[in-house]
């Protein structure tokens, strides 16, 4: 998938590996300078050198989404120095599989806390000032838990289902107010991602995506016309078995 991004500014969360990284890499070869954003820093280093050969300009961004505070000045930061932001995927996700009779409190606000608030935390900052500059491309990556619960996973199916309620708010209140921005929820099946092999070591990688896959998907939504507009796409391995 090509899109020509030239001269344009996207934030990736969640971006220094797995999907995020991913993304931040399709993202800045086609063209857009790329603020990479995690709480890695060792990692954000190593993607913004592996990534931002051959004039590819990649920039580590170390921020906790969960804290407003840090939001805002980051968000104001990069407007201050690229003057836009025209692109913000919201990548970032953690997940504790456990019962829900054995998650702490502690546990439960981690995953909702990153997967929702800290993705509605980089919405408000940024739509707002998209809206002045009558452009933009929000994308949130969502996951087929939006649509189906299964066990283990009570915290990480409630946070992408209220992430996929609050895109399509967006998307409407979009449509409604400033047709220059575009809001698209991504549903990705299971990658071949840390995010899976390191909580289940002996998962049959056969049936994952390569999640470069769902970062093309990414750059499909990027990619329509302005006439046309692409509020969510589903995007799973063929043997998914948690869709529909």
């Amino acid at each position: 998938m090509h899109v020509d991004l030239t001269g344009k500014t996207a934030l990736v969360t969640g971006a220094a590996r797995g999907l995020g990284a991913a993304l931040a890499e399709r993202l800045c070869a086609s063209g857009a300078t790329v603020w990479a954003a995690d709480v890695r820093e060792d990692a954000l280093r190593a993607l913004c050198d592996r990534a931002g050969g051959d004039g590819h300009d990649v920039r580590p961004l170390t921020l906790d989404i969960r804290d407003p505070e840090q939001v805002t000045e980051a968000i104001t930061g990069v407007y201050d120095t690229a003057g836009s932001i025209d692109v913000l995927v919201n990548n970032a996700a953690v997940d504790v599989t456990k019962p829900i009779e054995h998650l702490t409190a502690h546990e439960a606000a981690l995953v909702i806390g990153t997967n929702l608030v800290g993705s509605i935390n980089l919405c408000l900052e940024t739509y707002r000032r998209m809206i002045k500059q009558k452009s933009g491309h929000i994308v949130n990556v969502l996951s087929t838990a939006a649509n189906r619960t299964w066990t283990e996973a009570g915290p990480y199916s409630a946070s992408k289902a209220g992430l996929r309620a609050f895109t399509h708010t967006l998307f409407q209140e979009a449509q409604r107010d400033c047709p220059g921005i575009g809001v698209t929820g991504i549903i990705a099946g299971g990658m071949r991602t840390p995010f899976i092999l390191e909580r289940f070591p002996d998962v049959d990688t056969s049936g994952l995506q390569d999640p470069a896959i769902v970062a093309d998907t990414v750059l499909y939504a990027l990619s329509v016309p302005a006439s046309s507009v692409v509020p969510e796409l589903v995007i799973i391995p063929r043997t998914e078995s948690s869709w529909p």
